[in-house]
């Protein structure tokens, strides 16, 4: 599409050219001519007899009002659109601390689809993953982003009127980096910092310098979420019994002195002083929980408060744990989820569902920043370009007074990304199989578990025995075939997933028929399945695992996936031994096979037979064996 530009570009063009490709889009003395004007606030794009017109409020709306001009432009039509901004801040929160560090050119085309959609602001989620120059060990290994990387980045999202900023952690969630035996000193538990401790004031000092100074925004993110463990190791060893309220406050106060002589305007997540008020003080989502008027006086009103919530699908629940934050009397954020964590695909059932039902009540409730986060627990088997579709919805709420369309969400997220809506739900049907409960909003997630556990152990056989899962991959593959177009652009997402049901149509079940077979001492289908079952699967995984492979490396950096391809050599490798175990046993070798002797039990409390899905677990360690990976003599 050929267009002319008149009116004050001066800050627009660096991003028009950006995007040119994108909207495979030419400025041309012949094309349409496009007057960009400035509003009051509003986005007004339309087109008639051969001239169009943007006017747009902020920078980051002209570059939807753009993209919306050349999405129904095309159809060479007149039309006129009016849009309100319904939030003042909505963007994505990338996960980029759980092995998955996303490369400089990944994380560009994130931000030009971002522009597309209309999104203007971006959470960076760095844990330790951001270079430190006095801490050599902050990182190390890990990916982390140098000052230069950060800035490129930053740079590249400024010129969509996207603002960029760092979420850090100041308190809990340092595994990573208090691992390391040169790094003891600041360590009060596994994963917590000791607070109090002049080394540990002058680390968090560094953390907050090294992560701001990068950014135009004078935003950051602090953390302090799910420090259940807080003053419970060395800090109770030198100090005795302090209440956790005492210590996060104090820490916290700490905190904030630092980011306000830095001009930063500081939020944290909202979990630990829902928790600390609640009856048993853990319970974050407890609808009987009071904010007491002591702990409300005492927490600071210059930081805002982030309200996390991943899962809840009816909007009365938003709208109770909105009221029960209001009385810690801070500015109130949300953000919500596009669910890719610990799984292969995406649970759009779940997502969609939720985000939908949080967005309408944020709207109702005047809470005027939200975020998508995508985390990426356990490995980050998936990856945030399978949530575009999430991403869109967010997108259209925010320009939408009420629930947006689906037929528009569908429009603009296949406009945005050149893929099909549909395409992108097949990937909720990894994990949304036959006796998950409705749109799988009890979180299974069987792609991850179903691959990753051994077949003679059969961990997850008891979940799925008389589902049929094999007939549902095998379905699920073949929908996913039939959806793909080779030559758009993000085509390649489907082949690991694809690849996956193709694995999983084989070894779903396998473990089910080992065992029956076994106990009926049915030596004919032992051995065919280790001559010849159990080796097409181990094909069918090197081929995922190659495949994989490319899409990590195209999107991410290549540290991290040392992980993921440990895993699949630990599942290549136990099919293996399950073909010598089976044939010794068949040829007379070994009298028993002792894995398919014992009895299969359910995995967890979470399973279909009380109505709690097909299962869940986080931890790939424990998919893969009951025993012993790891053993800490001392976590603190």
């Amino acid at each position: 599409m050929k267009l002319r530009f008149e009116g004050n570009l001066n800050v627009l063009l660096p991003g028009i050219r950006e995007l040119s490709q994108e909207l495979r889009m030419i400025e041309a003395e012949d094309g349409i001519v496009v007057r960009v004007e400035p509003s009051s606030g509003e986005l007004e794009v339309g087109m008639e007899q051969g001239k169009a017109y943007i006017r747009y409020g902020q920078k980051h709306q002209f570059f939807r009002g753009l993209g919306l001009l050349v999405q129904h432009g095309l159809h060479g039509e007149p039309f006129h659109l009016r849009e309100q901004q319904q939030f003042d801040t909505i963007g994505p929160m990338f996960d980029l601390s759980r092995n998955a560090v996303l490369t400089l050119d990944g994380f560009k085309f994130m931000l030009r689809k971002m522009a597309l959609m209309g999104l203007n602001s971006v959470m960076l989620y760095l844990e330790d993953t951001y270079e430190i120059g006095e801490e050599p060990y902050f990182g190390y290994m890990r990916g982390r982003y140098t000052q230069a990387e950060l800035k490129e980045i930053d740079d590249y999202a400024d010129q969509f009127g996207i603002e960029a900023f760092p979420s850090i952690q100041t308190l809990a969630h340092l595994e990573e980096f208090l691992k390391w035996e040169p790094v003891k000193h600041y360590k009060d538990t596994k994963g917590a910092l000791l607070v109090g401790d002049e080394q540990t004031d002058r680390l968090v000092e560094n953390m907050i310098e090294a992560a701001s100074a990068p950014f135009r925004s004078r935003k950051i993110h602090i953390g302090m979420d799910e420090a259940e463990e807080l003053g419970r190791g060395k800090y109770l060893d030198r100090n005795g019994y302090t209440s956790r309220f005492e210590i996060m406050i104090a820490h916290l106060d700490k905190v904030l002195d630092m980011t306000r002589r830095r001009g930063l305007k500081a939020m944290m997540w909202s979990d630990m002083f829902l928790k600390l008020a609640s009856q048993n003080g853990s319970d974050y989502y407890d609808k009987d929980t009071q904010i007491p008027e002591e702990m409300a006086r005492r927490i600071p009103k210059d930081v805002d408060m982030v309200y996390w919530d991943y899962n809840h699908m009816e909007q009365e629940d938003y709208e109770n744990l909105i009221a029960k934050h209001r009385p810690l009397g801070c500015n109130l954020v949300f953000a919500g989820a596009v669910w890719v964590f610990n799984t292969f695909g995406v649970n759009y059932g779940l997502s969609l569902n939720a985000s939908d039902a949080a967005l309408q009540v944020c709207k109702r409730e005047g809470i005027r920043e939200v975020y998508a986060t995508m985390w990426g627990d356990d490995g980050m088997e998936s990856n945030p370009f399978a949530a575009l579709l999430g991403l869109q919805l967010y997108a259209e709420h925010a320009y939408s007074e009420a629930k947006p369309d689906q037929e528009k969400l569908a429009e603009r997220v296949k406009f945005c990304t050149g893929i099909e809506a549909d395409a992108f739900l097949t990937f909720k049907d990894l994990d949304e199989v036959p006796g998950s409960e409705p749109n799988n909003r009890m979180q299974s997630n069987p792609s991850k578990f179903l691959l990753y556990q051994d077949v003679l152990l059969g961990l997850f056989d008891k979940q799925i025995e008389g589902l049929d899962l094999s007939a549902h991959y095998a379905k699920v593959e073949q929908d996913i075939h039939s959806r793909r177009v080779k030559e758009a652009e993000l085509d390649y997402l489907f082949e690991v997933p694809e690849k996956l049901c193709g694995v999983l149509k084989r070894k779903s079940e396998i473990g089910i028929e080992l065992k029956r077979a076994y106990d009926a001492k049915d030596t004919g289908t032992l051995r065919r399945i280790a001559t010849e079952v159990l080796p097409e699967i181990a094909e069918a995984v090197r081929e995922l695992r190659a495949a994989h492979r490319a899409q990590w490396l195209r999107m991410f950096k290549p540290f991290g996936w040392e992980v993921i391809d440990i895993r699949y050599g630990g599942v290549v490798n136990r099919l293996d031994t399950a073909s010598l175990r089976l044939l010794d046993y068949v040829e007379g070798r070994i009298g028993q096979i002792e894995e398919l002797e014992q009895e299969r039990l359910v995995y967890s409390s979470s399973n279909r037979f009380n109505n709690r899905g097909v299962g869940w677990c986080s931890y790939y360690y424990r998919m893969a064996s009951p025993n012993v990976f790891f053993h800490v003599m001392n976590p603190f």
